[in-house]
Order: structure tokens, then C-alpha cells, then sequence
């Protein structure tokens, strides 16, 4: 999960209460996955597992203490982070994208992969 797949989400699937909504049909079979070199695949495997290491440090935490935007521990935040960096350089995107602009190229990209 990256910065760029969660905009696509907040864009495209909505939500129902407070919990975002999730399908294969809407969300997932339509999200736009880039082609990164052999570089940039490894360096997202390798931010991949230190957020999987970060999570390891604390093995009687849930998800949900994990993730408390208040409490999530710094060494989490900074794997999420670095993870979302190398995602959004394999996209060719700038660090400094704001939600919206990643957006708008998202589904820029998506027309012109469907051809309107």
C-alpha cells in the first residue's frame, strides 16, 4: 500500500461510514500499477520489508495501534514513508505531488490506456 494507491482509493472507491470501500471491480482491476526498472522493483521490495521489520518490532501490537495516526511508532512512519517515496519515483512522479495532482496524472494515464 503507497501514498499513490490511497489517493486512487479516496478517489475512486468512496466510503461507507467511516471505512473506504474496496473492490476488485472498481478499485483494484482499474488502478494503474506502473512498470518500475529492476532498481526501482527492488528498492520498493526492500522499503517493503523494512515496514514488515518495523511491524516485527512490536508483536503484541494490532494493526490498529500500529496505525493510530497519534501513536504509530517513528521507525513504522519513516518505512511508510520511504516505501511511498520509491513508489511515487517508480511512477515518475515528484516527491512534492500533492494528492490531487496524483491523482489527475492517474486518471490521465488511465484514459490514455483505454484509448478516450
Amino acid at each position: 500500500m503507497s501514498n499513490v494507491h490511497m489517493a486512487w482509493i479516496r478517489a475512486v472507491g468512496g466510503q461507507l461510514k467511516s471505512d473506504w470501500r474496496y473492490s476488485k471491480d472498481i478499485v483494484y482491476n482499474n488502478f494503474l500499477w506502473c512498470t518500475p526498472t529492476d532498481a526501482q522493483k527492488a528498492k520498493i521490495e526492500q522499503t517493503a520489508q523494512a515496514i514488515l521489520d518495523a511491524r516485527a518490532k512490536f508483536p503484541d501490537s494490532s494493526l490498529a495501534d500500529l496505525y493510530d495516526g497519534l501513536t504509530m511508532p517513528p521507525e513504522l512512519r519513516k518505512a511508510h514513508q520511504a516505501n511511498d517515496f520509491a513508489v511515487m519515483v517508480a511512477y515518475g512522479f515528484d516527491r512534492k505531488i500533492t494528492e490531487s495532482e496524483c491523482v489527475a496524472e492517474l486518471m490521465r494515464r488511465y484514459r490514455e490506456l483505454v484509448g478516450e
